[in-house]
Formats: structure tokens, sequence, C-alpha cells
């Protein structure tokens, strides 16, 4: 990690980070899900439980999302399934042996197989959302394993800063639902694109590949141009039932939700939590290791609200 990154005090990294993350608990980031609910935008869960360096460590991690599934399955504000929040989950989460560094990732596609076939227990829909480079074939391969199992309910996430990925959309299952993000992981230009304008393009473009072919498209930006040039060219096409609309609890965009639920448009908002504030301060450093100019964008945000 950048040694300027480890010398930010952890209470400032807080401070900053804290509109960001739904509390250190899961009931609190229950809570923070229906409170969105009460303003019509839907929810997915995340657990910030990456850098596993014991089996414990990943142990807690897997008995935390069946908890997790227990707990959106039940409150009464999701009684309709269809307002239910979704979990998304990373495979790093749930072994010590790690892809990046060389690894098999043992325990990782066990675990993501239990918490599927839990969720499909209680109508709860999950996510397997993509890591670094290291990570794609791994998580392509289990997606495949996980519908052809029947898992119909776990969705796929791609990012297209990767070169790979055009080629990718021909290896997800059919119908499988898509989070179509740029990625936040910093990839070598060999890999992927370096600059954010054609990633972006590249999601436009995908999107309509995917909607084409029957997938149901989760398009996750805040970039409002973007987000309208998406709508624009998918809801009379397609109608509002085959997209949504993806962004990050805490950032500051509440005049374009509003006029995306004028539209018809679905909006789901990203929520993550930790089971403490230091886990969650150190995934907020590994944030600002990969992508530093995050930084940047917090203090902007944070000037916004002011």
């Amino acid at each position: 990690m950048n040694p300027l990154i480890r010398l930010i005090p952890s209470p400032l990294v807080r401070f900053f980070a804290k509109p960001y993350v739904a509390g250190d608990s899961l009931e609190k980031a229950i809570q923070v899900c229906a409170d969105l609910g009460g303003r019509d935008v839907h929810s997915t869960l995340d657990l910030l439980a990456e850098t596993i360096e014991t089996q414990a460590m990943a142990d807690r991690n897997l008995e935390t999302y069946l908890e997790m599934v227990d707990a959106v399955a039940s409150q009464p504000e999701f009684s309709d399934p269809a307002r239910r929040p979704s979990l998304s989950l990373k495979l790093s989460s749930y072994t010590t042996d790690p892809l990046e560094e060389g690894g098999k990732a043992a325990g990782a596609a066990d675990a993501a197989r239990a918490i599927a076939v839990k969720a499909k227990e209680h109508d709860v829909a999950l996510t397997v959302d993509m890591e670094s480079r290291h990570w794609t074939d791994f998580t392509l391969d289990l997606l495949g394993e996980l519908h052809a199992e029947g898992h119909d309910h776990v969705g796929a996430v791609l990012q297209t800063r990767l070169h790979r990925t055009e080629a990718d959309l021909d290896r997800l299952p059919p119908g499988i639902r898509v989070r179509l993000v740029i990625g936040i992981y910093q990839e070598p230009a060999e890999v992927a694109l370096l600059d954010k304008e054609p990633m972006k393009e590249r999601m436009l473009q995908f999107a309509q590949v995917l909607l084409e072919r029957g997938h149901y498209v989760e398009f996750g930006t805040h970039d409002e141009a973007y987000v309208r040039r998406f709508v624009d060219a998918s809801l009379d096409r397609f109608g509002p039932d085959r997209f949504e609309l993806q962004m990050l609890y805490g950032v500051p965009r509440g005049k374009l939700v509003t006029e995306m639920h004028q539209r018809g448009c679905t909006v789901r908002q990203y929520v993550p939590f930790a089971l403490s504030w230091p886990m969650a301060i150190a995934y907020l450093r590994r944030r600002l290791d990969e992508f530093p100019a995050m930084m940047w964008l917090v203090a902007k945000n944070w000037l916004w609200r002011r």
C-alpha cells in the first residue's frame, strides 16, 4: 500500500467515509435499506470484508451472509420480494488463498454456493461482484455452474475497462442479470483502458448488446450524462422493466433519482456496511490505494453537502 495512504489518520478516514458506509452492524445497514425503500429506492447490501488472513475470518463472513439472507427476508418492510434488498458478495471474502497472490481461491466457490442455496430458498437476489482481472475467469466459470444448477437468481458484474469484457459477454449464462460498471481496480494498459470516457462509452455499447440478448441490465454509474444517454437509448425500445440504474449509497444524486423515477425507472443504491469501523476503514484505505482520485471525489461530495 502507498505509504501516504497508511499515514492518513483513521479518524479522518472515518469522518470522510461515514456518509458512504451504512454503519458497523447488520442492523444499521438494514435500517438504511428500509429508509431508502421509503423513498422508493431499492438497495443491495454488501459486507466490507476483504483481505482474509485466517479461516476464522472467512467462516465469519459466510456466517454473516447467511444471517443477511434471513434478515432481509424476515423484515416486514421487505415482505414483497420485488422490494427486498439484494445481496452482493466478493469471492475473495471467503478464502485465505487469493488468486491475485497465485492461490486457488480454496473455499470461495463452496461459500458462494451455500449463500446462493439459502438465498434461493428465501427469494433473495444475489450478485457475485467482479474483482481484479485475476478473478475474472474463476468468477465467470462459477456463475455458469450456479446457473446450470438452477440458481437463476444470481447475477453477474462486468467491468468495461477490461479489453476482454466484449468477449466475456458471450460467456454469460442466458438471461443472467448483469451489473455493468467501469470498475475501480487499477489494471495495466495491456489488459484495460486507462481513460474513463471510453470505459463509459463501452458501458453504453455493452448495455445495448445485453438488452438485445435478453439480459436484465443494472447500469452502474454516477455520471448523469451517461445515465440519461442510457435511458434515452433503452426506455422506449425495451421498457423500464428490463433495466435499472445503480448508484453508491451516500453520493448526492437526489435530483437525478427524482428525474429517473418520473421516467418510470428503477433506482438501486449499493449499500456497504462492516462489522466494525476498523474493518470499514481498512477497506477504504485499500480503495484509496487502488484509486487515489477517490479522495478528491469524496471531498467534492462532502463539500456538495455543506
